[in-house]
Order: structure tokens, then C-alpha cells, then sequence
């Protein structure tokens, strides 16, 4: 039983939205209390382990995504041997990419400075779970039955956030990021319920036409690069610090960065909600741009509260949230949410084009993605520094995709009056 079933007069959607929300909470509590509890230097290895398990998110969401779209594309033995075929690449992928950073868990040490290897085989081993659970999310979510897709999520969180809090306080004797990633590892066991055991079977005939595979094969490569650049720019910074600065400096920067990420998760629903509905939109040949502009206008809205709350009350937030020990970040913090809010409003727009099979925006920021990590790899003399040239590149990022969307509504308006 969710939290969203005590609500029962909300639409499905409702319900959806309010557990995205009350996830994002206990994911930010999560964050917040190892921050708290770990400090700066100890807080460094644990948030690189929290920014690989988003990266890791970003790469499986690839396949939740193609799975959304073509659970409502798709119908009977097509749909089966789609999801067959979704499944089987799906746990392929994550065994490779699991067994890579276990068997590279020394280079990966080295590089990102940690305290011990063993965190990237534990790690490791979770990724192919995690692929399967991607794939199981994306069911529920093209079929529009969100209450099971909350399920997911809210199991993920719930159990990350009790085991791991309840093996810190009581194991003293073993490496904090041992004990944050076992958290982490056994978490996606719990995201996997409920799991749609139907739809997972290996053996069945394909019978996906030529076409119907070319389709898949597009959406899956553009949806790949485009999950590819979210990494590069929600990710790159972190890690970039990490390696170019100090174990204190890179603990200050993680909790900036939480903070000031906020606006991202809480956006991300809207995201998850857009999709599927934009896809049964064209399907039906009806309009779709409303629907874009309803959650623009939802993520500006919030984009907006919590950039001018960073700009407000920026000590007090630091001080409620992460303690005294991190407050030489306050003048950061609403320069940091700017340049996330933009990220946000523009990954609306991504989106949007990506359901209508329309790729040139996931080019520009796939160019913006790679600028942004050529411009902190050139720019990183200070902290600020870094921040101001991701405010740049996601600015020019946003303006392109608002010069696509008019230059595509001008075209179809021309070609609706001829």
C-alpha cells in the first residue's frame, strides 16, 4: 500500500505527482542526513556514489523510456516480442557496465581519489538489477498505471534510507562508503516490486516487422544520446571537482550541488508525466504543444520558487540542511539553482521533441554537454568559477531549444493555412 492510496479523489496522475514529491523529499532526507552525519571529507566518497547511482539512472532510464513508448505503440505478439527483446538487451547492458567497474574498481580509485575500491565492485554488481528494474518502470509508465510505478520508487527510497542510516549507526568499525553503497545495492532489490513477471520471458518468437525494428532501433539510439548528455550535464561537474579539487572543497560543492538540484527532481515528474502523454497525443492525431506549455509553465513556476528562496535565504538554508561546517557555500547557492533551473525548463522542451521523434535538439545538447565539460576543464580556478560557466552554457542551451520549438509551431502554422 502507497502513501497515494489514502488519497483517493486525485487522478492517477495526482497521485503520481505526489509521490515523485514525496520521493524527491525522502531522497533529498537521505542526502541531507549523510551530509549531516558523515561530514565534508567522509561526505565527498559517499556523494560520488550517490552521483553514479543518477548516472546510472540517466543510462537505464534509456531503456525505461523506449519501453514507455512503445508499450503504448505496440500491441500483442508485437508488444511481447518487444518486450522480450527490451529485456534480454537490458540485462546485457547492465552486466557489462557492472562488470567493467568491477573489474576496473582500482582505476576507478585512483581517478575520483576515493578512500577504498571495494564501494565500485559492490556497486558493480547492483547495475545489471537496476537495468531489469528500469525495464519494468517503463511498463508501468507507457501504460499509464502509476500508482504500481510509484510502488517502485517509493520501495527504492524507503529501504535505501532506513538500511543505510541503520548500518551507519550501527557498524562503526567499517568505511562509511562500504555501508553507503551496500544501502544503494539492496535498495534495488526493493524497486523491482512490483514486478511484472508476465512480461519477462526470454523466449518468445520475434515478430517485429522490419520497420517496426528500425522505429525501436532510432528512438533507442537518439533516447541513448540524449540520456548521454543528462549525465555529461548533470554529472560532470561533481565529478570534475572531485578531481581537480580538494576532499573538503569537493564535500563543499556536493552539498551546493544537492541543494541546488532540487529544482531538477522536483521538475522530474513533470517529465515522467509528459511522455507518455504526448506520444497517445500524436497517436491520435491531436495537438500537443498544450500539453508542453501546461508543464513549462509548472516547472518556471517552481523553477522560480526555489531559485529566488536560494537567493533569499541563502545561509538559512545551508544551516537548516547541511549544518554550519558548510556555509562558505551560501553565496553560490541561488547561482547554482539558476543555471539548474534552466537545465530544467530546457529538458522539458528535449523531451517534448523526443516523443515527436524530432532529434536536432538532442544534437545541440549533446554539443552544450560536452562545451560545459570543456569549460569547467579550462575554467576551474575556483569554485564560483565553475558554476558561472554551467549558468552560460545552459542559458545559450535554453535559448535554442525555445528558438526550435517557435521556428517547428511557425512552419506547421504556415503548412495548417496552406
Amino acid at each position: 500500500m502507497t502513501i497515494s492510496t489514502f488519497i483517493p479523489k486525485l487522478s492517477a496522475e495526482q497521485k503520481f505527482m505526489l509521490s515523485v514529491i514525496i520521493v524527491n523529499a525522502g531522497n533529498y532526507l537521505y542526502n541531507l542526513l549523510l551530509g549531516r552525519i558523515l561530514g565534508p571529507e567522509m561526505f565527498a566518497d559517499a556523494a560520488l556514489l550517490i552521483t553514479f547511482l543518477l548516472v546510472l539512472s540517466f543510462v537505464a532510464m534509456t531503456f525505461q523510456l523506449a519501453t514507455a513508448k512503445f508499450s503504448v505503440l505496440f500491441e500483442n505478439a508485437s508488444f511481447k516480442s518487444f518486450i522480450s527483446l527490451i529485456y534480454k538487451y537490458a540485462g546485457i547492458t547492465g552486466i557489462v557496465i557492472g562488470a567493467a567497474m568491477v573489474v576496473f574498481s582500482k582505476q576507478l580509485q585512483a581517478l575520483f581519489n576515493t578512500n577504498t575500491s571495494l564501494m565500485f565492485t559492490i556497486f558493480g554488481l547492483g547495475v545489471p538489477i537496476y537495468f531489469i528494474m528500469s525495464v519494468n518502470r517503463g511498463f508501468y509508465q507507457g501504460t499509464k498505471r502509476f500508482e504500481k510505478l510509484a510502488w517502485t520508487y517509493q520501495g527504492e527510497m524507503f529501504s535505501r534510507l532506513a538500511i543505510t542510516l541503520l548500518l551507519i549507526f550501527m557498524i562503526s568499525n567499517v568505511n562509511s562508503s562500504i555501508l553507503v553503497v551496500v544501502g544503494i545495492f539492496a535498495s534495488f532489490f526493493f524497486g523491482l516490486l512490483p514486478f511484472k513477471k508476465e512480461n519477462f520471458s526470454l523466449q518468445v518468437k520475434n515478430v517485429l516487422t522490419k520497420n517496426q525494428t528500425s522505429q525501436i532501433s532510432k528512438f533507442f539510439v537518439l533516447t541513448a544520446f540524449y540520456e548521454l548528455t543528462q549525465i555529461i550535464i548533470n554529472n560532470s561537474d561533481i565529478l570534475l571537482v572531485k578531481h581537480y579539487f580538494a576532499e573538503y572543497d569537493a564535500g563543499l560543492y556536493a552539498s551546493l550541488a544537492l541543494i541546488g538540484r532540487v529544482v531538477y527532481f522536483v521538475t522530474w515528474m513533470f517529465v515522467m508525466l509528459l511522455l507518455p502523454a504526448v506520444i497517445e497525443k500524436k497517436k491520435l492525431g491531436e495537438a500537443t504543444a498544450p500539453i508542453l506549455t501546461k508543464y513549462v509553465g509548472y516547472v518556471v513556476g517552481l523553477a522560480s520558487v526555489v531559485v529566488l528562496g536560494c537567493y533569499l535565504f541563502p545561509e538559512l538554508a545551508i544551516h537548516l540542511l547541511f549544518g554550519d561546517a558548510y556555509l562558505s557555500m551560501a553565496p553560490l547557492l541561488w547561482k547554482y539553482a539558476v543555471a539548474t533551473a534552466l537545465f530544467a525548463v530546457s529538458n522539458i522542451f528535449a523531451y517534448y521533441f523526443l516523443s515527436l521523434d524530432q532529434y536536432m535538439p538532442v544534437v545541440v545538447s549533446g554539443l552544450l554537454g560536452i562545451s560545459q565539460i570543456l569549460l569547467i576543464v579550462f575554467f576551474h580556478n575556483s569554485l564560483l568559477e565553475v558554476v558561472i560557466v554551467q549558468i552560460i552554457a545552459m542559458a545559450i542551451l535554453l535559448v535554442i531549444q525555445l528558438m526550435y520549438f517557435f521556428i517547428k509551431s511557425g512552419d506547421k502554422n504556415t503548412r495548417a493555412k496552406r
